[in-house]
């Protein structure tokens, strides 16, 4: 019974706590993936950032070693209006996204990098998307 109940108050503080902006991107990107609301790659993500209508919200990978990739990506989303936002690191943007397998033990393997996605779709609304949602409101005041 120990047992159990140490797995259970294991992941309550996590979804609980106050989460930072980069774990609240996390949730809503896999919210949104769940949804077929996520454009992945530049071909995809250009011809999303496009349509002024569809896209919500663009990922863009700080470690991305293409400065012309960039330099659209932030082009397109200053034209259309559309939030944006910079993480780390490309593998763990691409792990966050599903490019990735996962093992036995419910670990990411065979990661593939990703340097930007859009988001279509949010799916539903949670804590997670209101914190991301905060983060920009902040951001332009």
């Amino acid at each position: 019974m120990s047992e159990g109940e140490a797995a259970e108050s294991a992941p309550a503080p996590t979804t609980e706590g106050p989460m930072d902006v980069f774990t609240a991107l996390k949730e809503v990107l896999k919210k949104a993936l769940i949804h077929d609301g996520l454009a992945r790659g530049l071909h995809e993500a250009a011809k999303v950032l496009d349509k002024r209508s569809q896209a919500r919200l663009c990922v863009l990978a700080a470690n991305c070693t293409e400065p012309a990739y960039v330099r659209l990506v932030e082009a397109l989303c200053a034209e259309h209006k559309i939030n944006l936002i910079k993480v780390p690191d490309n593998k763990q943007l691409g792990e966050w996204v599903g490019l990735c397998k996962f093992d036995k033990e419910a670990k990411a393997r065979k990661i593939v990098g990703c340097s930007c996605v859009v988001v279509k779709d949010f799916g539903e609304r949670s804590a997670a998307l209101n914190i991301v949602l905060d983060y920009f409101k902040n951001k332009q005041t």
